[in-house]
């Protein structure tokens, strides 16, 4: 085996994708796994998408790929905003059939590691979760629900393991670093960095003090939206 190469929120930046696999020198034998969020607000969905099928990647399913779909199954019922809309424009039949077979996690055993989009309640089992939550949560109240946007507290926080959960959404300047849990989404779309997780064959994921070593940014070409 390879090595594992876990990538933040790509918002379709294509050509940050390509820099970042190019100084992680990926190759034969690497496999490639991302958090979801692959498409809308960035500049090339197409081009993403079929590298992605290029090196046989595999995703979790974001909250803007959940949103692509609704608002395909029922647009009346699930409006649309216009960087949404503009996306499911121009992807091709082979891209909505990716876009659908996406699951709501992925478990790297040999990694000890969790992949989701958002995040999770701490203490549920991960087969009980909502999946809205899965997909949409960043923080949770007081009480420990689950809350869309900047909570009282990051989930990460109170959540302690097993699995490490390696996850995007809740984008930041800089990884959010639990002891169980990393946050990849560094703004690409927004300007800022497209971040990846390095793990060798059987790796675990190093201790917070430590896990910068197996992190790698490449910085986005420019700040594609604001919102």
């Amino acid at each position: 085996m390879g090595r594992t190469i876990l990538v933040g929120d790509v918002h379709a930046c294509r050509d940050e994708l390509d820099a970042l696999l190019a100084k992680v020198a990926f190759g034969e034998g690497d496999r490639l796994v991302l958090v979801g969020d692959l498409v809308v607000r960035g500049p090339d969905p197409r081009g993403t998408l079929d590298l992605l099928r290029d090196v046989d990647a595999r995703s979790v399913r974001g909250n803007h790929e959940d949103r692509l779909l609704r608002y395909r199954s029922a647009p009346k019922e699930n409006p649309a905003s216009e960087q949404t809309l503009a996306t499911a424009r121009v992807l091709r039949k082979r891209d909505w059939a990716l876009l659908e077979s996406l699951p709501l996690w992925i478990d790297l055993p040999e990694h000890g590691v969790r992949v989701l989009h958002a995040g999770l309640v701490p203490g549920v089992p991960v087969e009980q979760q909502d999946p809205h939550t899965l997909m949409y949560v960043r923080s949770l109240d007081r009480n420990g629900a689950p809350v869309e946007k900047r909570g009282r507290f990051l989930w990460g926080e109170r959540y302690g393991g097993p699995e490490h959960i390696v996850f995007g959404h809740n984008a930041r300047p800089d990884p959010q670093i639990h002891a169980f849990a990393t946050g990849l989404d560094t703004g690409c779309v927004y300007g800022g960095n497209l971040t990846a997780m390095v793990l060798a064959d059987g790796e675990k994921p190093p201790s917070p003090r430590d896990r910068a070593s197996v992190l790698v940014s490449v910085k986005a070409r420019r700040r594609y939206t604001d919102k």
